[in-house]
């Protein structure tokens, strides 16, 4: 018999991977609903789901199995202004 485990690693990006898909399912399942009790249900679920995400990229990122690169705070500001300029042409 063939007892097959994953590394740490497998096993931290599958759940990456998977809060990652509940996340855009319920924002997509949001925009989709007219029912405000499922709309508040789905973006509760999605505020959490996000936050779990969040943790499982720390744990990745403090065991240098998720690397990221340190944005430059122009790049930050281009993107806020960015953003900004979006929600401004939206409204």
């Amino acid at each position: 018999m063939h007892n097959a485990s994953m590394s740490e690693k497998e096993l931290l990006t599958d759940l990456l991977n998977s809060e990652k898909t509940l996340v855009k399912d319920y924002a997509s399942n949001c925009t989709e609903t007219a029912c405000a009790n499922l709309r508040k249900l789905l973006l509760n679920c999605m505020t959490e789901c996000s936050g779990d995400q969040f943790a499982v990229f720390e744990q990745m990122n403090s065991r240098n199995m998720y690397k990221t690169k340190t944005a430059k705070p122009q790049d930050v500001q281009t993107a806020k202004q960015d953003m900004d300029t979006l929600q401004q042409e939206t409204w």
